[in-house]
């Protein structure tokens, strides 16, 4: 009997010393980023001395003007972050967000947005939402107004209607004229005929590639706290119901109030396979700079694509941005290809600065 056991004895001490091992691990790098946490803190602004700042997608200028008038004041800082983006929401002429976005393959515009509040560390989201083009305030209603953090389709129309908002037909002539024009094109053996180039309206033309965009804002008010929003009408011509990564927490956007915030634009897959945001704000806490942790992030999601998404060289074919903000106010922007632009309106006022990149496009 002796000799049965010893070896089930050999191995639970296994066992027990590497859950030990892997305890004690995990300790020690808690222990580190706490370390680094806290000695950041040390260095950190009075209550009320904080750099007012916000930034966003290239898209979101008048976004971060109007959420840096808001939160000077007063305003809580999630409040105007939505109110910077639904600038955005209401533009026909932003074909990625809100009213005017191109819609999916079926010809119906598709929204999801979240939110997220550093000082509650609460968050609401909604994705294929439909009819209503401001889902970021829906999606502050969820926080607010239920014990859920995401609501999709048909449900969160629901949700939408309870709380008021009107339903609208979201396809503009623009985007309808955008869409069709891709239908025509997209398969050469369907019942669809091509129309000739000269026949194109030129808005159209500029449509030729596939489009996608989003945009995010953030921002960090006099008190240090830190909210910031996401919304988009998604890839453009997408399968119906797709859910790219703008409302899904942890990857379109996360914040962590003593940290910073994280969010994102661009293909929403790949942030949504390496849950970016929320390992940006980790990368930070660690004692990372915006621009590092945002660097790393890039690096780890290009060594994560699949070949299919890759040019010649083997980097990704697509782009994708993050933006974030430190609790110090520290910020930046990074880009998978540049040369790339980012909104941002702080005290020396409202203006585009360059974005980080991993790879720059050869000039033309």
């Amino acid at each position: 009997m002796t000799q049965i056991n010893e070896p089930a004895v050999g191995r639970r001490r296994f066992l027990t010393g590497m859950t030990g091992a892997l305890a004690a691990g995990s300790m020690i790098q808690v222990s580190a980023e706490n370390g680094a946490l806290a000695a950041q803190s040390a260095k950190l602004p009075k209550p009320g001395e904080f750099p007012v700042r916000v930034i966003a997608s290239d898209n979101g200028l008048e976004a971060t003007r109007r959420a840096y008038d808001l939160i000077q004041q007063g305003a809580d800082v999630l409040d105007a972050c939505i109110a910077g983006v639904n600038i955005v929401e209401d533009d026909p002429n932003d074909m990625t967000v809100g009213y005017g976005g191109l819609p999916n393959e079926d010809g119906v515009v598709e929204l999801d947005a979240a939110v997220m509040h550093g000082p509650t560390h609460r968050a609401g989201s909604v994705a294929a939402l439909q009819k209503i083009k401001n889902p970021s305030k829906v999606a502050k209603l969820v926080m607010e107004q239920t014990d859920h953090v995401l609501l999709v389709g048909e449900g969160a129309l629901k949700f939408a209607r309870a709380h008021g908002f009107k339903e609208e037909d979201l396809l503009t002539e623009k985007a309808r004229k955008i869409w069709l024009y891709w239908r025509q094109k997209r398969d050469q053996d369907d019942d669809w005929i091509e129309p000739p180039d000269e026949l194109l309206d030129p808005e159209v033309k500029k449509y030729f590639k596939r489009p996608t965009g989003t945009i995010h804002c953030a921002a960090i008010d006099a008190r240090g706290d830190i909210s910031c929003t996401t919304t988009t009408s998604g890839l453009a011509f997408k399968l119906a119901g797709r859910v790219g990564d703008s409302p899904i927490v942890g990857a379109g956007l996360y914040v962590d109030n003593a940290v910073g915030s994280c969010g994102s634009t661009g293909r929403g897959e790949a942030n949504l396979l390496n849950l970016s945001s929320s390992t940006a704000v980790g990368l930070m806490r660690a004692g990372r700079s915006p621009k590092d942790a945002g660097l790393e992030m890039l690096r780890r999601i290009a060594a994560n694509t699949v070949p299919r998404l890759c040019d010649k060289d083997g980097r990704p074919n697509y782009d994708l941005t993050f933006y974030l903000i430190a609790k110090n106010g520290d910020y930046a922007a990074v880009s998978l290809w540049g040369p790339a632009k980012f909104a941002i309106t702080d005290a020396k006022g409202t203006r585009h600065e360059a974005s980080v990149s991993l790879y720059e496009r050869a000039a033309k």
